[in-house]
């Protein structure tokens, strides 16, 4: 299946199925940040992961199988894997075990300093054009980040657990850039649907483990894992295939900023967690310099 879509034009704009799928990214990634709290309650980190994407894969092979989408080619091939190894299996791994140690704020600001590796490379290596107003909005939104890292009441500190949360973030700004010419030739949502079932299989080493705990697990930690398999994983995934094919790399990887202010929303209707007027402030901050780089386009 091809997409319809050119991916190497760096002057693409925001459609509304952009903004549609934008904005499903940010909601379901922020709400995956409680949801993995919850789940590592009830789960070890492999088999938290495992499970998660163990219900992803379902939906996405049976989608795989009635659209039946044209195969990559060779040289595509290793893209896709990459997707599958890294993105899903290896990004999910690290971001799990860091958050056993690394709190929801420090890991926020952690996690978004890929949208600044993606637009490096994007640069580098995709030939896009990242201006000097776009880095300013860059600097305020990543800004705002770190002061709800600060406000946060366990603080920002680097252990292992904060270099765990830093290298999922480079895998996913990796990822970005390795598989954006995928959406040359492949609809968006066939990549998305390739990236689960591979990252499930990278991590179905780890199910007999997960369906153990799973039989003796509460409610609260099912719900948890059932959850993350649907909204943060399928949806959020395949809605993050859309923005990326219908945007610049760095510009798509820019409203990322957003998933820690929406996070911190999410907190306080679904935990009651109150936000401190300092986690208001950067929240408004990483907001304002999205819309700072955005304000030209």
């Amino acid at each position: 299946m091809s997409a319809t879509t050119s991916t190497s034009n760096p002057t693409q704009r925001m459609d509304t199925t952009a903004a549609i799928a934008v904005a499903l990214t940010v909601v379901g990634w922020a709400s995956a940040f409680p949801a993995i709290r919850a789940g590592l309650a009830a789960f070890g980190p492999l088999e938290l992961g495992a499970l998660r994407f163990a219900i992803a894969a379902v939906p996405a092979a049976i989608f795989l199988a009635v659209k039946r989408p044209a195969l990559p080619r060779l040289d595509e091939l290793w893209r896709l894997a990459f997707g599958g190894a890294i993105f899903v299996a290896l990004y999910t791994v690290m971001l799990n075990y860091g958050e056993l140690t690394v709190s929801a704020g420090a890991a926020g600001f952690i996690i978004n300093v890929s949208p600044i590796f993606t637009a490096i490379m994007a640069m580098a290596l995709l030939g896009e054009r990242f201006s000097g107003w776009a880095w300013f909005g860059t600097a305020i939104s990543f800004a705002g980040i770190g002061i709800i890292a600060v406000a946060d009441g366990n603080g920002l500190h680097f252990d292992t657990g904060a270099l765990l949360v830093l290298g999922s973030a480079l895998c996913s700004a990796v990822n970005t850039i390795v598989q954006k010419p995928l959406f040359a030739r492949h609809h968006p949502l066939t990549i998305s649907a390739s990236n689960m079932i591979l990252g499930a299989l990278c991590l179905a080493p780890f199910l007999p483990s997960g369906f153990a705990q799973a039989a003796v697990a509460n409610t609260a930690g099912l719900g948890a894992v059932i959850f993350l398999g649907i909204v943060p994983s399928l949806i959020a995934y395949a809605a993050w295939a859309t923005a990326l094919s219908r945007l610049p790399a760095a510009r798509a990887s820019n409203f990322l900023y957003l998933v820690s202010p929406m996070s911190a929303l999410i907190g306080f209707f679904w935990l009651g967690e109150v936000p401190t007027l300092l986690g208001i402030i950067g929240g408004a901050l990483a907001l304002g310099g999205v819309i700072v780089v955005n304000l030209k386009r």
